[in-house]
């Protein structure tokens, strides 16, 4: 399955599990966006960003990728696009009501508590940040769909960078590996307060296997952590 295709054009999904913000609601009720502040951290082709538009809230899609805005600005949509490092925010303090990211940017970075900082800095008091990331359980398996992907192959402990190469040998993908409880001090020491944590079940619709995700594979262990936090 097609990443574009799974995630639709104007959808907010949350995971590979199919997780919509629709049913979940950790922004909180729809009907209670409208007219509120949205950063979208790492939005890619604008998904999250144009759904928050059709609910009426006034989304910013801010991306470090050039070429990923440039296919959100193909789709369109009724809101800002901005190319910029999501650890040195170019918005003043206070410009937001609520923050999120669905797989983009924290994974990404060698500091995520820059970025956590940063957002904070640009929520408004009470302001909600909600990210999910892929679940660390899912470190220690192969990235595999089938039952070769149910074997632990790795330690969880072991923090290394997945990193891939082009040919000359530059690195053109890195994410980074951090603990659960890693994840959890990040959030607290940037100034947050951890509201929950949603390790979405893989749900009987879903019959689609999606690089190493599957019903197979989630049924058994968590393939996403979501962290619903909230600033002083």
């Amino acid at each position: 399955m097609e990443h574009g295709t799974f995630l639709g054009d104007d959808r907010f999904v949350w995971s590979p599990e199919g997780l919509d913000e629709v049913e979940a609601e950790l922004l909180g009720p729809p009907e209670e966006l409208k007219g509120k502040d949205v950063l979208e951290l790492g939005a890619g082709a604008g998904q999250c960003s144009r759904w928050l538009a059709g609910q009426g809230a006034r989304p910013v899609a801010l991306d470090i990728s050039h070429r990923q805005l440039q296919h959100a600005l193909r789709i369109g949509g009724p809101f800002p696009l901005v190319c910029a490092d999501a650890g040195a925010l170019p918005f003043a303090d206070g410009s937001f009501d609520l923050a999120c990211s669905a797989y983009g940017a924290l994974p990404f970075v060698a500091d995520p508590r820059l970025v956590l900082r940063e957002v904070r800095r640009v929520l408004r008091p009470g302001g909600r940040l909600v990210f999910s990331v892929t679940h660390p359980i899912r470190w220690a398996f192969p990235d595999e769909p089938g039952p070769e992907g149910l074997s632990v192959s790795s330690s969880y402990f072991d923090r290394t960078p997945y990193v891939e190469q082009d040919e000359e040998g530059r690195a053109v993908y890195v994410e980074h590996h951090r603990t659960l409880g890693d994840r959890v001090r990040d959030v607290v020491a940037s100034g947050f307060r951890l509201m929950d944590l949603v390790e979405p079940e893989w749900p009987a619709w879903n019959t689609s296997a999606w690089g190493g995700w599957s019903p197979l594979r989630g049924n058994l262990i968590p393939g996403t952590a979501i962290f619903v936090c909230e600033r002083d």
